[in-house]
């Protein structure tokens, strides 16, 4: 059973920074696309950022591109979106996502597994 827990959210004040963490059991991030996507109240989830299962393939929202990195570690199957200069429009739930195709995709339809979600609160 293919798992995802994401941690590291919390509040945080206009360009400060936060790295969010996903711990993945079940499934290798080193096999699989992995993805960061954020949901604020009455909206869809929004495509942050993703990688190829290698991570030699990344992409992101255009409107976090030079501010967030997403990042995988093998050894230990973890997948992190580090997050600088936030800003208060990046106030969100933050999910972790995981898709079996190997390449990255920002159709959320495509990913199979999500965590739980943790908040993200930037402060003005």
């Amino acid at each position: 059973q293919v798992q995802l827990v994401e941690s590291g959210g919390g509040l945080v004040q206009t360009g400060g920074s936060l790295r969010l963490s996903c711990a993945a059991s079940g499934r290798s991030v080193g096999t699989y696309a992995m993805a960061w996507f954020r949901r604020t109240p009455g909206k869809e989830r929004d495509f942050v950022a993703a990688s190829n299962f290698s991570g030699s393939d990344t992409d992101y929202a255009d409107s976090v591109k030079g501010r967030f990195t997403i990042s995988r570690d093998g050894v230990n199957n973890m997948v992190y979106l580090q997050m600088n200069s936030l800003k208060p429009e990046d106030t969100a739930v933050y999910y972790c996502a995981s898709h079996s195709g190997p390449g990255p995709s920002v159709e959320a339809w495509k990913y199979d597994y999500w965590g739980q979600g943790t908040q993200v609160t930037v402060s003005s």
